[in-house]
């Protein structure tokens, strides 16, 4: 086989073609302190100006071998620009939501999306950082941008509380913030596709087991997934964190062509669940392993993901921001190692 390049090999893995080795990167978070200190891109700047989220994003490639450039680096544009009140975090820590607009549910009566969408603060930022990147970047390293699904909005919007019970007790209070996620989500997405993303990475895990009755996801799920992976632009990937085990057989149903998921899924059991209909995404914890553990039982970890079946070799979540860099270098060598570049497997 001709050497692919990044690009090649990432988009084909995703199509589930054969390629020379699996892909390394991260489709998940890839700010981290100390690529912060070295570009002087830092948290919380680097969320809000576009020139700092590129540099930011950029450097996880350039620097520890990731391969590709993921951006942005927190869940919280999108809920900012339906309405929610954010603090801004920190160097260490992420952006969060301190308040939403759904208390009630006569308040969802109310809730549109902007007719403006993408001319808003947040995501103009995004918007913006994507042309600065795709301006300093070969056109030869894919470009992955992450953005909230429609449960993940929803749930911002109305309060994990009113989420848990509205899908009980008012299902179709809660269908109509997940038709207004999947229109928001659909539209922004699109939008990265006409900037020149490679792919986006819609991250919904309140729709997972954790959170969501398993027996609903089939009926109020399902059909917003479908509806957005209908209508995008590009290649699109799914990410559900905690343990999706039981709804993986439907994920795969979704039309997303890469599954990103946890370390509590057993890999080798999604592979035959999944059964080729799409590339699995995973699963090194990012804590537990990346973060925690030696680089040599990081290699290994992660060679047992590749044994195990994965089709994109990568963190099963967020980068942690104290991860050091060589950590994330081991992990990136695994792959080369366990493909006979590097110390026999």
């Amino acid at each position: 086989m001709s050497e692919l390049t990044l690009k090649q090999r990432f988009i084909a893995s995703l199509e589930r073609k054969d390629v020379d080795k699996v892909p390394v990167c991260s489709v998940t978070q890839t700010g981290i302190v100390e690529l912060m200190e070295l570009t002087g891109a830092k948290w919380p700047d680097a969320h809000y100006d576009p020139e700092k989220m590129a540099t930011l994003a950029i450097a996880a490639h350039e620097i520890t071998g990731l391969e590709a450039v993921r951006y942005p680096f927190c869940n919280t544009v999108m809920p900012e620009t339906l309405g929610c009140t954010i603090k801004e975090g920190t160097l260490d820590t992420q952006p969060q939501i301190i308040d939403f607009p759904c208390k009630e549910k006569k308040d969802v009566a109310g809730m549109t999306v902007p007719d403006k969408l993408l001319e808003s603060r947040r995501i103009r930022t995004v918007l913006q950082a994507t042309d600065i990147v795709k301006s300093r970047l070969s056109d030869d390293v894919p470009v992955i941008a992450g953005i909230l699904g429609p449960a993940a909005i929803a749930c911002c919007l109305c309060g994990v509380n009113n989420y848990l019970m509205w899908c009980i007790t008012a299902p179709e209070v809660l269908e109509e913030l997940l038709v207004l996620g999947t229109s928001a989500c659909t539209e922004y997405a699109n939008a990265l596709f006409d900037r020149g993303v490679d792919a986006v990475v819609i991250i919904d895990s309140e729709s997972g087991p954790d959170l969501f009755p398993p027996p609903l996801f089939e009926s109020m799920i399902l059909p917003h997934y479908r509806s957005i992976t209908q209508d995008l632009k590009g290649h699109s990937i799914l990410h559900i964190c905690g343990d999706a085990t039981e709804i993986m057989d439907k994920m795969a149903d979704s039309g997303f062509e890469g599954l990103s998921i946890e370390e509590k899924v057993n890999l080798a059991y999604a592979s035959k669940v999944v059964a080729g209909r799409a590339c699995l995404i995973g699963n090194v914890s990012p804590v537990f392993t990346l973060l925690e553990r030696s680089p040599e039982q990081i290699k290994k970890e992660a060679k047992q993901c590749i044994e195990n079946g994965v089709g994109i070799l990568a963190p099963g979540c967020g980068i942690a921001p104290q991860t050091p860099i060589e950590k994330i270098r081991a992990f990136v060598a695994a792959r080369d190692e366990y493909y006979g570049f590097g110390t026999e497997r």
